[in-house]
């Protein structure tokens, strides 16, 4: 294995509520280095995002998390166990929403859902009652209704159900709004919401869907080039990452706006020049679709060298 790089972005501690954690991680495919000292950790309760362009090893870091996947050198604990020999039990109180998943179209909805729970009853987690879990995810309409007679964003909302039928401590969600309508991801995001608020059930979520991803997610980890170049609150990173800001103002009745990385610099200078004479003030901060975009900018013309930069140290 090659030599490891002389900046690595793992967090220094460890919270003591950590769901996952995660440190010096590892993964080659033959001579193809995928994960290169990858760390991190997750919160109870937390929605984590974790963000990357194509091929940087989310799914990867995913599949040895869930426990599919062998990793071939550094530390791993999720839910207080090494993935690698997580038996049934703590397996019951994991659940994952893949991308797809095949099944019978003859089951129908609720006796699908009924079926699947009882498989969690014999672990001390009590599985979500079928009528209550489908309310949850706006399908009780549906329960009686043969899965291959379902919509796209139905059988959507039938995933997420399967994956909460065990009532999980953490939730893995993969790509999970895919062929929503925007009335139905917003049902879903309130029940994201729900779940990490009142169950505190904690989530990692793989999405290319920034807009989702900063709606949803208390924490960003962003991973290029096979390491994590960014991990804290969209807010936080936009902040070090200097993604330009918008500051919108009216004054004598013309309207301006300006892009800037420090909004807070602008509006002071606009108040000390115009005073009372700057109306219908309005800051913007930088999208994490810009700071996505900064980031890895950054990172592909900087490399190693910029990346410590990026990353929020736990508090």
């Amino acid at each position: 294995m090659s030599a490891r790089p002389a900046l690595s972005p793992v967090p220094g501690t460890v919270p003591a509520e950590a769901v996952i954690d995660v440190s010096d991680l590892w993964m080659r495919y033959g001579a193809t280095e995928v994960l290169t000292g990858v760390g991190f950790s997750v919160r109870r309760g937390e929605v984590v995002a974790l963000l990357g362009p194509n091929g940087v090893g989310k799914s990867t870091t995913i599949e040895i998390l869930e426990g599919f996947r062998v990793r071939s050198a550094g530390r791993v604990a999720v839910l207080g166990e090494d993935p690698e020999r997580g038996g049934r039990r703590w397996r019951s109180e994991i659940g994952v929403v893949l991308q797809s998943w095949a099944d019978h179209g003859r089951w129908r909805v609720r006796e699908l859902i009924a079926h699947l729970g009882a498989y969690y009853t014999p672990y001390a987690r009590q599985p979500w009652d079928p009528d209550e879990l489908l309310e949850l995810v706006g399908l009780t309409g549906q329960a009686r209704q043969k899965l291959r007679r379902l919509t796209q964003g139905q059988r959507r909302r039938l995933d997420v159900a399967i994956g909460l039928a065990g009532r999980p401590r953490l939730l893995f969600l993969d790509e999970p709004t895919v062929g929503f309508d925007p009335r139905a991801r917003h049902d879903f995001h309130g029940m994201i919401r729900r779940l990490a608020e009142t169950e505190q059930t904690t989530i990692l979520l793989a999405t290319h869907d920034l807009a989702e991803a900063e709606r949803l997610a208390h924490r960003i980890v962003l991973l290029a080039g096979g390491r994590i170049i960014a991990d804290g609150s969209a807010a936080e990173l936009a902040r070090r990452a200097g993604a330009a800001g918008e500051v919108r103002w009216t004054r004598d009745g013309r309207q301006f706006r300006e892009s800037t990385p420090r909004p807070a610099r602008l509006v002071h200078r606009l108040y000390a020049e115009y005073g009372a004479d700057i109306t219908e003030l309005e800051v913007r901060r930088a999208t994490l679709e810009q700071t996505y975009l900064t980031l890895v900018a950054d990172w592909e013309s900087g490399g190693v060298a910029t990346a410590d930069a990026f990353v929020a140290r736990p508090r």
